[in-house]
């Protein structure tokens, strides 16, 4: 290499590493409320958009998640057979009976091998009543998006980029958690 192509690529590295440096200030001050099941927040560099892969409503119209930008919005990756799953989706609820607004939404997608039927019959043995019911059947949003493992949450700001992704089960109820959600929202709407 020449010293104009290292003049290049170095300034190409800068250029990306203060973009990435920038998306990570903008949402820097969760990591001080990261408390309780928060602390397993991965926050992002906010750099990467949702994927644009099909998932399904209930009622079996195709949809993306580019139709929910305009809020912070909470994705959790689930399936009926998963028994972490199902043990924090009442939190989920919680959690949305709480905080839904105009600037925060849920969205719980059951991934693979969860029919519309077992679907329904979970949210009617629980009481879940408030939060949405989208179907990724073969996983082409879960493996587009990531996910390795269920349960699986991603926060995404109001234009579909990731402030950061949860592995695992969360009791989103705790008032630490709340905490965190609310100041994303916060910190999305000042920007």
């Amino acid at each position: 290499m020449n010293k104009i192509q290292y003049a290049v690529l170095y300034t190409s590295f800068l250029l990306i590493a203060n973009v990435l440096s920038a998306n990570e200030t903008k949402f820097g001050e969760l990591n001080n409320l990261k408390f309780g099941d928060m602390k397993k927040m991965i926050l992002s560099n906010n750099f990467f958009s949702a994927p644009n892969n099909v998932f399904f409503d209930q009622d079996g119209n195709e949809i993306t998640l580019q139709q929910f930008q305009g809020r912070v919005t909470l994705v959790n990756f689930w399936a009926t057979w998963c028994a972490p799953c199902r043990e924090e989706m009442p939190s989920l609820e919680t959690l949305s009976n709480q905080l839904g607004s105009d600037s925060f939404q849920i969205l719980t997608i059951a991934t693979m091998r969860s029919s519309s039927e077992a679907i329904d019959n979970f949210f009617n043995e629980n009481n879940i009543v408030n939060l949405p019911k989208f179907r990724d059947p073969k996983g082409q949003l879960a493996r587009a998006s990531g996910v390795a493992a269920l349960p699986l949450t991603i926060l995404l700001d109001k234009n579909g980029y990731e402030i950061g992704r949860l592995i695992g089960d969360a009791d989103w109820s705790k008032s630490a958690t709340i905490d965190f959600i609310k100041k994303a929202v916060e910190i999305d709407a000042a920007k």
